[in-house]
């Protein structure tokens, strides 16, 4: 009994005393708590991965039919990087609930944690994000209700949902255009190594056969159970490389293409793809069938091992001979979702006090950097602790200090229409209309790297995506006889995804090659900012500025931050005019904006 999944007896929610002094409690939330016995580990004594899938799909799964009210199946899964492993006797505690409904699907948020009950210590294993979909009913699609946001917390992870909805839904298209595009490593001089492994030695098939014990309440297979023998599989493969064994560090966001139900039998293939230092990318195939039907495809996944020493170190690893043809294709591949794990390590996965200014971009990281860069500037307006500072004709000031930090916001009302305002104020070649921090600035031709000198106040640089642009920003300097300072900027637009959803336009520094810093030029970075452009009734639109306050922008509001100036008042005044005078002229916009 204890090694199979079991419905886990929620644990009563936390409560939360609102700011109205109501107690509130998530009552999607549910949370598991198991011990970890040896009928659970694996050979090193600790918690089988495919084990802790299992126990994640059903605590999450039960979340999502806490809010349905129907039964629901996984769709797909989030990237999971497993930060620790769990030994014989430590408590694992799973913590599952909905951060937001759409139509017909839902994101669950999945936090595991591990607890060690002799020194009363805990920490963090996990965290993952999953989609379920309600099934369908005899009366049709089901129409989920929506969640109703009530924290700061729950503002924050309903308001990004929607953002990793738009990732996972190009997540694909991206990988596809990568893999296209990227430079091919070649393979020969591994086919030269002696010490090499051949890939035909790590191939993996087994079948298993779909229990009711494997199924749910709907007679379809446990996605987590899927996940269980997907990871068995991989295990195998990945110790015929090594010949030790190994530790499963991270699983590639995947997809279930079909179900599976009761009396299927579920073939699952495994082979290395490649094998990088310290690393090793195993691929993972799930397809089903009954009787003498056609294979069906379940499932692809990606799982990247690790081989740990004595001091819990990572080591090295043989190098592997890929098989020909698909063999190749396979390692070429596999080089390029290293690329894409780096790019998402590196930008979305550190904390926002980590990621440095300014980051490198490239077409490959484009969607990560997009979503970092929307995300940042929806977790810096979910903050409540805003302090009003200034305030004058509706025009109002506020400021933030957090972790060393100074943000400020401004926050104005105009009567236009707030699709009008987003399309207005999302080019920035037009803010020179309303901002004088954009006003002409005489400087170099960049494009020619030339002595001819132009105005360039703000140019396009690129259109990277349809919802984002790169753009070369020259302000003049706040000093007198100081040097003009230029910005290289990535602007990210989004429109709402639920009528409750405001309009944005996110702005963060990234840098590119072509345009380097240069000696007659202050390089500028903007951390996080934009505009959050809320829809009020009779076409009133609230509109509020953000800005995290690098060196680079302080000296612009420092002035009125001090309450020594009202400037942040004349500028959003301007722009309020701006809009008013232009909120039926969108047709002088530029394609690229519209």
């Amino acid at each position: 009994m204890a090694n199979e999944p079991r419905d886990p007896m929620p644990l009563e929610e936390p409560m939360f005393i609102l700011g109205n002094g109501e107690m509130y409690r998530n009552q999607t939330e549910v949370k598991m708590s198991q011990i970890v016995l040896p009928c659970h580990a694996n050979y090193c004594g600790e918690l089988s991965a495919g084990q802790l899938l299992k126990w994640m799909d059903s605590t999450a799964c039960l979340s999502a039919e806490r809010h349905a009210g129907c039964s629901c199946i996984t769709a797909s899964v989030d990237d999971i990087h497993f930060e620790t492993t769990i030994g014989v006797g430590q408590v694992v505690n799973i913590t599952a609930k909905v951060n937001r409904a759409f139509t017909s699907s839902m994101e669950v948020g999945i936090s595991v944690s591990c607890e060690d009950l002799f020194s009363d210590r805990q920490w963090k294993v996990c965290h993952a994000f999953a989609t379920f979909v309600a099934r369908r009913t005899e009366a049709g699609k089901v129409q989920l209700k929506q969640v109703i946001p009530r924290t700061q917390a729950e503002q924050m992870e309903y308001s990004l949902a929607a953002e990793r909805r738009r990732m996972r839904l190009i997540h694909a298209e991206i990988i596809n255009d990568l893999l296209s595009s990227c430079s091919s490593q070649t393979v020969s001089e591994c086919l030269d190594y002696q010490d090499a492994v051949p890939a035909e030695r790590t191939r993996v098939e087994s079948v298993e056969l779909v229990l009711p014990p494997h199924a749910n309440h709907q007679v379809s297979t446990f996605g987590g159970q899927i996940m269980a023998w997907m990871e068995n599989v991989a295990t195998i493969s990945a110790s015929r490389l090594c010949n030790a064994h190994p530790t499963l560090r991270s699983i590639d966001m995947f997809h279930f293409r079909g179900p599976s139900h009761i009396g299927d039998r579920l073939v699952l293939k495994a082979i290395v793809n490649n094998a990088f230092k310290k690393s090793m990318e195993v691929g993972v195939c799930a397809e089903a069938y009954q009787g003498g039907e056609p294979l069906r495809h379940i499932n692809t996944a990606f799982m990247t091992f690790e081989v740990l020493d004595n001091d819990r170190k990572p080591c090295t690893l043989p190098r592997i001979r890929p098989e020909p043809v698909d063999g190749k294709r396979r390692f070429q591949e596999a080089i390029a979702r290293k690329k894409i794990r780096l790019d998402r390590k590196y930008i979305i996965s550190c904390k926002q006090s980590e990621v440095p200014l300014s980051v490198p971009w490239d077409p490959s990281n484009q969607m990560y950097l997009s979503y970092n860069n929307v995300s940042a500037l929806k977790m810096l307006a979910a903050r409540s602790n805003w302090v009003l500072t200034s305030e004058k004709n509706k025009v109002s000031l506020y400021t933030l200090e957090e972790n060393q930090m100074l943000c400020f916001k401004v926050e104005t009302h105009v009567a236009v229409a707030a699709e009008q305002v987003f399309l207005l104020l999302s080019d920035l070649r037009r803010r020179k209309a309303w901002d004088h921090h954009y006003k002409s600035c005489d400087t170099e031709d960049w494009s020619k790297f030339s002595f001819a000198i132009t105005r360039i106040e703000c140019e396009v640089i690129t259109d990277s995506h349809e919802d984002d642009t790169i753009y070369r920003v020259v302000t003049p300097s706040v000093t007198k006889g100081g040097k003009v300072q230029d910005f290289i900027l990535l602007a990210s637009r989004r429109r709402p995804c639920d009528s409750g959803d405001p309009y944005l336009i996110a702005l963060r520094s990234v840098t590119l090659p072509a345009y380097p810093p240069t000696e007659d030029y202050n390089r500028g970075e903007v951390l996080c900012a934009g505009f959050s452009i809320w829809e009020e009734e009779n076409s009133f639109t609230k509109i509020s500025y953000y800005n995290q306050a690098t060196p680079g922008v302080l000296p612009y509001i420092s002035t009125d931050i001090a309450g020594l100036s009202s400037s942040f008042y004349c500028t959003f005044a301007s722009c309020s005019a701006f809009l008013e005078e232009n909120k039926d002229n969108l047709a002088s916009l530029p394609t690229s904006t519209l």
